[in-house]
């Protein structure tokens, strides 16, 4: 990682929205992007309990990818049109998967999830992150492919070599970086995991 890029990047965010994103300005944002409506909605969805209602999982799933404003609107109505249409079966699986990805193995309801999704050709980072990035916002973290190319190439993140077809070592290194780029700066420009991407894509081709 190119440490000084980083401490650049962060002087010249604080020096144009002091505070970080306690700024007004970065605020406003927030609230078109609807972070906390989407973070309490998805954690109150999502509690291990609520597993044991199979259809009421994969709506609310189709709720949040329909409603997030970090998905594609090109992937939104595939998503619904994939949890819709799955047998039975697939459902109870795609539930399980989520249920491991959020309060289990993590490895291992991702693997299930991405095998699901590659059915239909639906295996995309963005579907794959959404659901946990909004369940544990400080922890997990959100994949969208051309912010993470950037954001490698950028802060020569050498260890990590994206790939289009979601993979769980590329995840948890992404997150294991991620989150120690977080120690590096101002605790102000990290609210959570997507904020934090958000000011890095914004460090991105001189845009601060």
């Amino acid at each position: 990682m190119n440490f000084e890029k980083l401490k650049m990047a962060e002087a010249a965010f604080m020096n144009r929205y002091p505070g970080g994103f306690t700024h007004v300005d970065m605020q406003a944002i927030g609230k078109k992007h609807k972070m906390d409506r989407m973070i309490e909605f998805t954690q109150a969805c999502f509690v291990k309990k609520n597993f044991r209602d199979t259809q009421t999982i994969i709506d609310n799933m189709i709720k949040i990818v329909s409603r997030s404003s970090m998905v594609s609107v090109f992937e939104k109505p595939r998503f619904k049109d994939f949890a819709s249409s799955l047998t039975p079966k697939e459902k109870n699986a795609l539930v399980a998967g989520l249920k491991d990805q959020l309060h289990g193995n993590q490895q291992k309801g991702f693997e299930k999830i991405v095998g699901l999704l590659s059915i239909k050709k639906l295996a995309k980072w963005p579907l794959i992150s959404i659901c946990p990035v909004y369940f544990s916002p400080h922890d997990e973290v959100f994949v969208k492919p051309t912010t993470a190319k950037g954001i490698i190439a950028h802060f020569e993140l050498e260890e990590l070599h994206y790939r289009p077809q979601p993979n769980w070592e590329f995840y948890e290194l992404w997150r294991t970086t991620i989150n120690e780029m977080k120690t590096k700066v101002d605790s102000s420009l990290s609210p959570n995991s997507a904020a934090f991407s958000g000011f890095l894509m914004m460090s991105l081709n001189n845009s601060l």
